[in-house]
């Protein structure tokens, strides 16, 4: 693009200017007025015969480096006082905050960019651009961020040591949560960190008023939901979408091994796959026992479309089970899922009530008591002594309470029917009539094998779990239905009781689900999964990043973890279980305590809103009251090179003056 000239002078004195170059050329031509003197030789004075060349005053010029010189410094100045200027672009603001999202999806392979070959690579490219765009004086600081914030580099003007703490940036197989990461840039901002142990509800630090905003600059693919409790403040919120709205990606997003109900001795291998294309895949799936391989087939997947695949297995008590499917997409992470055989051990299960017919008649099928042995109570159970000293000491796998409430939170997996647990961490809300069942979610083991939405319910609780939860039945009002961990345990809540009484004191039914096909299945369900003494840790739904919470087989001894990696960590115990937050690998980990028997987990992504990663370049990130969209943080300017081209005037006319004295005193 041509520049713009900008004239700094009136007409005027353009002439006067105009007349400089020639007056300088006739110096050149001068006559030069001459006495003579008799000297006795001319050896001294030989510098004095050259000028004797120009005292014919229309002589041919000679080549003159000087005169060139000067000409050029003349050339310079007149361009300079054009001032010519470029359309460029700067970086708008002076405070920056640059968050960097180095989450599982963030490793899809989309990108077309010679010098990156992943959405991460390209987010550090742009990041060090925008590092090379500030200007002196400013100051930026970098977050990265997956389902947790963690501040790289504090605010700093040093732009070689922000470039050199971006590179360290490395890839995670985490999901994405933005909501740390907000509240700690938030509280940077202003020069005051929050503990990293903090409340998310808690307000962040009161803005300076006289400080001049900060301009927080996202770099991500936006696999996050929006942050409604956020508030901007003094932050000027930018987001810098990454990703290709074509890229294509086929993950595996459940696996999990569950035995026959009528010959508990075999197992088959369940898995869900999904394609998130808009065009007919096929893959190749290959199942592994302990790096074995034990079966194979193809697979066709629909467009948009999901396919269940089961696998049946015979004869095995234990071992490690890895699902590979071979194809070509842009994200590697999810085309391989874990899952962990545990040997078969019926659950020790107290079902506390004051009297359900319909739960009754599940719990006593033959199926049910295959793998749960289950003991009968009332609610006057909970006030004596022996239930307080049997669940103090774990005795219990699984207590479900339906409609009542002990005075405090037992050390087993509970269930809840028509009420929440005692802990606090768990709230009510509203009761709402004839709820409808919009969604479920199916990745979760509980929901792996069930259809629901056939059935009707005249009132339920809305729930909100504590962090961590997982809401497994939404209403169009909330969650009704929902799960969550609970140290080496899990809790889960139905907000709908099975049976009550109407005004008249007449017991009526509250929903019809008994009736239905999907009631004594989830009951199998729910005696397998909370039932089956095996802890949260051990079973096939850690998400990377999340605490593997295991039961210590000799107390006192430290345990040996292996990763998938090949890395061993040390585990001191505390108390009656092993808590392992070093889960940041998918794959099979192994525990070795003492002498005994090495037990197995697995993590896996398994996350749906990861494995979608097509970009949507109309997508708007809603952070408390405002909406951002994607967009650039660079501004269109004028570009001067006024001062340069003075600079560079000054440098000839040095140039000249050195060679001007050489010429006299050498």
């Amino acid at each position: 693009m041509w520049p713009q000239w900008t004239s700094m002078l009136p007409l005027w004195q353009w002439l006067i200017l105009a007349a400089i170059p020639p007056a300088i050329i006739a110096l050149y031509f001068l006559k030069l007025r001459r006495q003579p003197l008799l000297v006795p030789s001319t050896y001294l004075w030989r510098k004095s015969i050259e000028d004797l060349h120009v005292n014919s005053f229309w002589q041919r010029l000679r080549r003159n480096l000087l005169l060139l010189l000067q000409l050029l410094l003349l050339l310079l100045l007149f361009l300079a006082l054009l001032n010519p200027t470029w359309q460029g672009s700067q970086l708008s603001g002076h405070r920056f905050i640059y968050l960097v999202d180095n989450s599982a999806s963030m490793s899809a392979t989309d990108v077309k960019n010679q010098d990156a070959s992943t959405r991460l690579d390209l987010a550090k490219r742009r990041v060090a651009e925008l590092i090379d765009g500030m200007k002196p004086g400013d100051v930026a600081m970098l977050i990265s961020f997956s389902d947790t914030g963690y501040v790289v580099q504090e605010r700093t003007e040093n732009k070689r040591e922000l470039k050199r703490q971006l590179q360290a940036i490395q890839p995670t197989q985490r999901t994405t949560s933005i909501k740390e990461a907000l509240r700690l840039a938030t509280g940077l901002a202003h020069g005051n960190r929050p503990a990293r142990t903090g409340s998310p509800e808690k307000p962040a630090a009161v803005p300076d008023a006289t400080e001049e905003p900060a301009t927080l600059l996202v770099l991500s693919d936006f696999r996050f939901d929006d942050a409604p409790d956020f508030s901007a403040g003094h932050l000027l919120p930018k987001l810098i979408l990454i990703g290709s709205p074509d890229a294509r990606n086929v993950a595996i997003t459940s696996f999990a091994a569950r035995r026959y109900e009528d010959k508990p001795q075999d197992l088959e291998a369940v898995a869900r796959m999904d394609n998130f294309s808009d065009q007919e895949r096929k893959v190749a799936a290959e199942l592994s026992l302990d790096g074995r391989l034990i079966d194979s087939r193809e697979v066709t997947l629909p467009p948009q479309g999901q396919q269940t695949v089961a696998f049946p297995l015979a004869n095995i008590d234990t071992g490690a089970l890895t699902l590979r499917i071979d194809v070509q997409d842009d994200l590697a992470i999810d085309n391989t899922a874990y899952t962990v055989i545990q040997p078969p051990r019926r659950g020790r299960v107290l079902f506390v009530s004051p009297g359900s017919k319909e739960w009754e008649k599940a719990l006593r099928t033959g199926e049910a008591g295959k793998v749960g042995n289950v003991t009968r109570q009332g609610p006057q159970y909970l006030l004596t002594d022996e239930y307080q000293r049997h669940a103090d000491a774990g005795e219990w796998d699984l207590i479900i309470y339906d409609r009542c409430t002990p005075k405090k939170m037992p050390r087993a997996n509970t269930f809840w029917i028509g009420r929440i647990p005692p802990d606090e961490q768990w709230k009510k809300g509203e009761r709402v009539e004839v709820p409808t069942i919009i969604d479920t979610e199916r990745t979760h083991p509980l929901m792996q094998k069930i259809e629901v939405g056939d059935f009707i319910i005249a009132e339920a609780a809305l729930l909100k779990p504590p962090p961590g939860g997982v809401s497994l039945f939404d209403a169009a009002e909330g969650s009704i239905f929902a799960v969550a961990p609970r140290e080496s345990f899990q809790d889960a809540v139905l907000g709908f009781e099975f049976d009550g009484v109407n005004a008249k004191g007449e017991p009526v039914n509250n929903t019809n689900w008994p009736l239905r096909s999907s009631f004594p299945l989830f009951v199998h369900e729910l005696l397998l999964f909370l039932g089956s003494g095996i802890t949260v840790g051990e079973a096939d739904v850690l998400r990377p990043g999340r605490a593997a919470e295991l039961k210590s087989m000799t107390a006192g001894v430290t345990a040996q973890v292996r990763t998938p990696g090949g890395r061993t960590v040390s585990l001191p115990v505390s108390g009656e279980t092993l808590s392992f937050t070093g889960t940041d690998e998918v794959g099979v980990y192994e525990v070795q305590q003492g002498p005994g028997p090495v037990r197995q987990f697995a993590v896996n992504l398994f996350s749906p809103a990861e494995s979608e990663v097509r970009t949507r370049p109309e997508q708007r990130f809603h952070a408390g009251d405002a909406t951002i969209s994607p967009g650039e943080n660079w501004e269109t300017v004028r570009v001067s090179i006024f001062k340069a081209l003075l600079l560079l005037a000054l440098a000839v006319l040095m140039v000249e003056w050195y060679i001007y004295n050489r010429r006299v005193y050498v």
